[in-house]
């Protein structure tokens, strides 16, 4: 081999050595993590009287979680519709007394009140009924179950439901690639061996703020997960894709 060529082939094996050098350099490590993790309790205390769901579970936005005592709510619900009915059966009577001039017009307008009142309270006693049902305000999965039957409740969380069809991929990147990493910018997402498989996210989050002891900034890259292939809590490698 001339000297001529020796020198081209080390440019070559230089040049392909960078290349993957720059590839390498590509990969980031980032841990995919639901795109949402909600800590449902009740919004007024009582005894839980049964939980419908348990660990593992998927449920839907507003399907029924759980449920407290509500018997004596049950029956201020009754009681105050029994006032509803029979104030408006006087305000029967008493408009064919009025009509009579039997009844003046103060007592027309004091039963008419009573009436709007009495309504008033049943909106407020099944208001508080309504309350006695715990519903998710997410759909997603139920990741912990912390109350049985039985427990008294409060604003201690009785479950937690994590939202996973959307997924967020935290990464952490090197404070020399700031000006290369753009919202709206694509990223392939591989997750650790046991999981396998190549996912294509969206740039959602470039963390404004340096962090200056490690030199490096976050990125926030979001997945769709419609079917739940991919679970939360996975570690994973993370390559920018160039525009």
């Amino acid at each position: 081999m001339t000297v001529g060529r020796f020198v081209q082939a080390a440019t070559l094996c230089w040049l392909f050595s960078g290349v993957a050098l720059s590839a390498q350099e590509q990969d980031l490590d980032g841990l995919i993590e639901p795109y949402e993790v909600v800590e449902i309790s009740s919004r007024v205390p009582g005894i839980l009287d049964e939980v419908v769901v348990k660990r593992g579970d998927l449920v839907e936005k507003d399907q029924v979680l759980a449920r407290l005592e509500d018997s004596l709510e049950e029956i201020k619900v009754k009681l105050a519709r029994a006032r509803v009915e029979f104030s408006t059966r006087r305000s029967v009577r008493n408009e064919e007394l009025y009509e009579a001039q039997l009844v003046s017009m103060a007592e027309k307008d004091e039963l008419e009140t009573e009436i709007a009142i009495n309504k008033l309270q049943v909106e407020e006693a099944a208001e508080m009924l309504a309350m006695r049902t715990i519903r998710s305000p997410i759909r997603g999965v139920v990741v912990e179950r912390t109350r049985a039957p039985g427990e008294s409740v409060g604003a201690d969380p009785i479950l937690t439901v994590a939202r996973i069809d959307l997924l967020n991929v935290e990464v952490i990147v090197p404070v020399e690639r700031y000006n290369t990493i753009t919202k709206g910018m694509r990223a392939e997402v591989r997750p650790e061996a046991a999981i396998g498989g190549m996912y294509v996210g969206e740039v959602v989050i470039v963390n404004q703020i340096i962090d200056a002891a490690s030199g490096t900034f976050g990125v926030r890259v979001q997945l769709s997960n419609p079917d739940y292939e991919l679970p939360a809590g996975v570690k994973c490698k993370v390559r920018f894709m160039a525009p």
